[in-house]
C-alpha cells in the first residue's frame, strides 16, 4: 500500500495530526480534520450512541457550518478498518463545500493512502 503522507504540506500535515490526536483522545473508529476556507481547522472523532451516528467528516463538517463557515478548502479521514478500500461518505461535505475539496484519506496510524476530490475521484491507491 502506498503512503502519500511524506509529501503534505505543512498545513496538510496539522490536519493529519489533529485528525489522528482526535481520534485517539475519543478513542473512536475514526478521526477527521478540516480546514475551511479562511483558514480554521475543526477536528472530530466518529459519533457512534444508540440515537446518534455521525462520521467523523460529519461532524467536522457540522461544525464548520455552525461556525459560520463559507467552505472547506482541504480534509484528512482517518478509519479504523486497516484497509484501503475503506469508503469514506463524503455527502456532508460536498453538499456544504462542493465537489472539488481534497480529501486525503488514511488509517489510524497517520499512513495516508487515497487522495480524492468531495466528488470522489480517487488517486494514489
Amino acid at each position: 500500500m502506498t503512503d502519500l503522507s511524506g509529501d503534505l504540506s505543512a498545513e496538510d500535515a496539522k490536519l493529519l495530526t489533529l485528525a489522528r490526536a482526535t481520534r485517539a483522545r475519543a478513542r473512536a473508529a475514526e478521526g477527521a480534520a478540516v480546514r475551511d476556507l479562511d483558514g480554521r481547522t475543526y477536528a472530530a472523532a466518529s459519533v457512534d450512541l444508540e440515537h446518534l451516528r455521525l462520521s467523523a467528516l460529519e461532524v467536522c463538517v457540522a461544525m464548520a457550518v455552525s461556525s459560520a463557515s463559507a467552505g472547506l478548502e482541504a480534509a484528512v479521514v482517518l478509519v479504523d478498518t486497516g484497509a484501503a478500500s475503506a469508503e469514506v461518505d463524503l455527502r456532508a461535505a460536498r453538499d456544504f463545500a462542493g465537489t472539488d475539496v481534497p480529501v486525503l484519506v488514511g488509517d489510524v496510524a497517520g499512513r495516508l493512502h487515497t487522495r480524492t476530490t468531495t466528488a470522489g475521484t480517487t488517486t494514489g491507491r
